[in-house]
C-alpha cells in the first residue's frame, strides 16, 4: 500500500473520530453525572415556635382612577378691546389678593374721566348759580314783586340743573369704572398656572389672559361606579394613593355629585386633602376605596423560604415535615398574603435550613 492510499484512508477516520469525540464532549458524557431527585437539605428544627395558619378578616380597597383639581380657581380676563402695557406675573409665582396682575393702555380711559370730571364741575357751578336764582325768587313773591309764573320758571330750572349733575355725577362714575377695568387684579390668594398673552398683544373683551388657583383648596375628584358611591358618606375618611410622589395621603370625601353620569353609571366623587406644596392640578391619583371584607391568610415573612423565584414553606404534619410551595399576595410590614398553597389550620413548622 502506498503512502498517498494511507493517507485517504486515515483523513476521513481521523475527522470521524474528531466530530465523535465533539458530539459526545457537548452531550456531557466526560461530566459528574447528578442523578434526578431533590438534593438533601439539612435543616434544624424545633416546634416551639410552630405557627398556625389562620383566616384574618380583611377590607377590600378598590382603587379609583382621579385627579387633583382645584375648587378655588379662576380665569382673568378683559372687559375692553385695548392694547396689554405690562403682564406682572408668569406661571408658577404666588400671587396675593389685589395684586396687580395685569395693565392695559388708559391714555384714553384717562382722557374719559378728566372730560368727565370737568364737566361735573361746570355743572356743580351752575346748579349752585340756579339755587341762588331759585332764593332770591322766593323772597321776590314773598314780597309780592314778581308773579308766580317767575317762581315756577326758577323751580323748574333748579331741578332741571341737579337732574343734569346727577346725569354728569354718573357720567363720571362710569368713566372711572371703564378705567379701573384697564387694571386687572388677582380676586384670589393663589398660583399661576398660565398665562396666555404677553405685552403689546391686544385684548379682547371675554379673552382669558391668565389662569390662577388657590393651593389651599386642591383636592381629589374621581368617577366612581354606582353601586360603590351609594356607600360612600360625606365626611368619609378614605386613602388615596399618589404614583408620582410614592405617597399615600388621608382625604375627606366633601361632596357627591347627586346625579349619575348617564354615559358610565358612575358618581362624580371629591375628597379634600392636606395642604401639600408637591401638588399640582391635573396630577394623577388613586382613590382606595372600601368595597366590602375578604378572609385572607397570613405567614409571617420569617417563615418563607424562597428556591429561584419559587416560594415555599415548611409545614408540621402530623410530626413530619413537609415542603409545600406557596402563591403569594400583597406584603405588609411583617407578614404576607398567601392566594394558594395552604389553608387554615395547616401548621408552619419553625425550620431553618443549612
Amino acid at each position: 500500500m502506498n503512502k498517498s492510499l494511507l493517507q485517504k484512508i486515515l483523513a476521513p477516520m481521523i475527522t470521524i473520530v474528531i466530530l465523535l469525540f465533539m458530539v459526545a464532549w457537548l452531550a456531557g458524557s466526560f461530566n459528574d453525572k447528578v442523578q434526578p431527585g431533590l438534593n438533601k437539605v439539612s435543616t434544624y428544627y424545633s416546634s416551639d415556635n410552630d405557627y398556625t395558619v389562620v383566616t384574618e378578616v380583611t377590607p377590600i380597597l378598590e382603587p379609583v382612577a382621579a385627579n387633583i383639581a382645584a375648587k378655588q380657581a379662576t380665569i382673568i380676563s378683559s372687559r375692553l378691546l385695548a392694547r396689554i402695557e405690562k403682564i406682572n406675573v408668569r406661571a408658577g409665582e404666588l400671587v396675593k389678593k389685589g395684586d396687580i396682575l395685569v395693565e392695559l393702555e388708559k391714555k384714553d380711559l384717562k382722557s374719559l374721566v378728566s372730560q368727565a370730571s370737568e364737566k361735573m364741575n361746570a355743572v356743580q357751578a351752575r346748579t349752585i348759580e340756579v339755587k341762588r336764582n331759585l332764593d332770591r325768587a322766593n323772597d321776590l313773591f314773598t314780597q309780592k314783586l314778581i308773579a308766580a309764573f317767575e317762581l315756577d320758571k326758577a323751580k323748574a330750572d333748579h331741578q332741571s340743573i341737579e337732574a343734569e349733575l346727577i346725569a354728569s355725577k354718573q357720567v363720571l362714575k362710569q368713566a372711572q369704572t371703564t378705567l379701573a377695568y384697564a387694571t386687572l387684579i388677582s380676586p384670589i390668594n393663589g398660583r399661576i398656572v398660565d398665562r396666555f398673552a404677553e405685552p403689546g398683544n391686544t385684548a379682547q373683551p371675554g379673552n382669558k389672559l391668565l389662569s390662577l388657583y388657590n393651593p389651599l383648596s386642591l383636592r381629589v375628584e374621581a368617577q366612581v361606579r354606582e353601586e360603590l358611591a351609594l356607600t360612600l358618606i360625606q365626611g368619609q375618611i378614605i386613602q388615596v394613593e399618589l404614583p408620582s410622589m410614592n405617597k399615600t395621603v388621608k382625604a375627606e370625601i366633601a361632596e357627591i355629585v347627586p346625579a349619575a353620569n348617564i354615559g358610565t353609571r358612575s358618581f362624580l366623587v371629591k375628597a379634600s386633602i392636606d395642604l401639600n406644596n408637591d401638588l399640582l392640578p391635573g396630577m394623577y391619583g388613586r382613590m382606595m376605596l372600601p368595597a366590602g371584607n375578604e378572609n385572607v391568610l397570613y405567614v409571617p415573612k420569617n417563615k418563607l423560604a424562597r428556591i429561584g423565584q419559587l416560594n415555599f414553606i415548611w409545614l408540621n404534619i402530623e410530626g413530619k415535615l413537609q415542603r409545600r410551595f406557596v402563591r403569594l399576595g400583597k406584603q405588609y410590614k411583617d407578614k404576607v398574603a398567601v392566594i394558594s398553597g395552604l389553608k387554615e389550620g395547616d401548621i408552619i413548622a419553625n425550620v431553618q435550613t443549612k
